[in-house]
């Protein structure tokens, strides 16, 4: 309960960030005293998933080596002290920084909540306790948009900083009172510094090189950046003590889940966006009721995530992962086909079938990566986690911004003030943009399936 808690609580500061983000730039500057422009104001909600993305994989190693339950309180008084430190923000460079070391916190609790719920539980409970630890996470994203916004209407966006922190002094101090146990490994290996500072290079550049593809700048980026992802996976191949074990990690299994993880929230991440816009600007619905139908995706993948999480200690995870994720793409296809005249209730309905995918998805999946590879490697594998559902968020935005830049507008930080005057290339957009996930999301249901040994039930 610990870690579902410690996962409600991340997920819901990081998700009601974006709710504040008007009021957030209205009220800050630029460090030269400038109104907040749009690419300032998107990267206070990019900055955190970025850092998350950049230090999941050298925590992985260290909490392993430190030992997850230390490991564990150290992430929360990170998360909680830049929390606070970030309310006294008073330009928007210092906001973004701040939330960039947020995401350090935010990592290691991560990986520390599901490696634990590994160490801690036999096999036969891991599948309901890491659906258990995923539906306190999707509570978290369902409920930040409507508390964030009650919040920063009541009193402010600095509040919402600062409402988290008697839960997390909470968890703190049941962490130390009931939880006398801890699991480490590599206690006396050396760490990596090479291959992290390698890896971390790697991933920054390549997601803000996606940021800005439309430029020549962007594009010599993230050639770098493939060079030395490249070159960090032949390092940590020959590496005595890599900082991401390569080797361990590279079971069949374990990739091919790893790649459908990855799939599936680039392909559905999105969607909220898209089906935002669409709502406002098409249909012209307030934010209000808007946000009310985009609760109905985040209520079934809530209700859904236990109840396979359970189920896949059962049956096979992989036959549920593939399940999930063809209702995803049948989602998707719908939504392909929007238009002006698309009635409402198809946009519900492919809500709902996203909803139950994902829901069916997530758990199974998560269960058969952790699955996979050796006990005193679940801080590595728990990192792949956290690493995969960022990068697949990040990129899943980067294709919906490069294909706004090139159908709506040439100045994409400006889409907001576009979309009113280009609905049908909005549509036209979104069509493109949801194609490609379906073509995605459809090559996933295989991914799910690799390691199936064509049965149904475990033994």
């Amino acid at each position: 309960m610990v870690c579902v808690l410690s996962s409600f609580l991340v997920f819901f500061s990081s998700s009601s960030i974006s709710v504040a983000l008007p009021s957030i730039s209205v009220s800050l500057t630029d460090i030269q005293g400038n109104l907040v422009n749009g690419v300032l104001e998107n990267w206070i909600g990019v900055s955190l998933l970025l850092s998350t993305a950049i230090f999941s994989v050298p925590c992985g190693n260290l909490c392993e080596k430190f030992g997850l339950k230390k490991s564990f309180l150290f992430g929360l008084i990170i998360y909680s002290g830049f929390s606070i430190v970030s309310v006294y923000s008073n330009t928007v460079e210092l906001l973004i920084t701040l939330r960039f070391f947020q995401g350090l916190g935010a990592s290691v609790i991560n990986i520390t909540t599901l490696s634990m719920i590994t160490e801690a539980l036999p096999p036969q409970e891991r599948g309901k306790s890491i659906g258990l630890n995923i539906s306190g996470a999707y509570i978290g994203s369902a409920l930040a948009p409507g508390i964030g916004g009650f919040l920063t209407q009541l009193v402010g966006w600095k509040l919402m900083f600062l409402s988290i922190l008697p839960f997390l002094i909470l968890i703190i101090l049941v962490t130390l009172l009931k939880i006398p146990q801890e699991w480490s490994n590599n206690k006396n290996e050396k760490f990596d510094y090479v291959g992290s500072f390698i890896y971390c290079l790697g991933i920054f550049l390549i997601v803000y090189g996606f940021t800005i593809l439309n430029e020549i700048t962007g594009i010599i980026l993230v050639i770098i950046a493939i060079i030395l992802l490249t070159l960090f996976v032949k390092w940590e191949s020959s590496h005595e003590t890599p900082v991401f074990n390569v080797k361990s990690l590279t079971s069949t299994v374990f990739t091919s889940s790893t790649i459908s993880s990855l799939i599936s929230y680039l392909a559905t991440y999105s969607v909220t966006y898209i089906i935002t816009y669409y709502l406002q600007y098409v249909k012209e619905l307030d934010p209000q009721t808007s946000g009310f139908i985009l609760i109905v995706t985040p209520i079934f993948m809530t209700i859904l995530a236990p109840l396979s999480g359970r189920l896949s200690d059962k049956v096979y995870p992989q036959v549920l992962s593939a399940i999930g994720m063809s209702l995803v793409t049948i989602s998707l296809i719908m939504l392909t086909f929007l238009s002006k005249t698309t009635p409402l209730y198809i946009i519900i309905i492919s809500m709902v079938l996203q909803g139950v995918g994902c829901g069916l998805f997530s758990s199974p999946n998560t269960n058969t990566i952790m699955g996979s590879v050796p006990k005193h490697l679940s801080s590595s594998a728990s990192a792949s986690v956290s690493v995969v559902r960022v990068m697949g968020k990040l990129l899943g935005m980067g294709i919906l911004t490069l294909i706004f830049a090139f159908h709506i507008d040439p100045t994409y930080h400006q889409i907001p003030h576009t979309l009113y005057q280009e609905i049908n290339e909005l549509i036209i957009s979104s069509n493109l943009a949801l194609t490609i996930f379906s073509i995605l999301s459809f090559i996933s249901i295989f991914t799910s399936l690799v390691g199936l040994k064509f049965k149904f039930f475990k033994k």
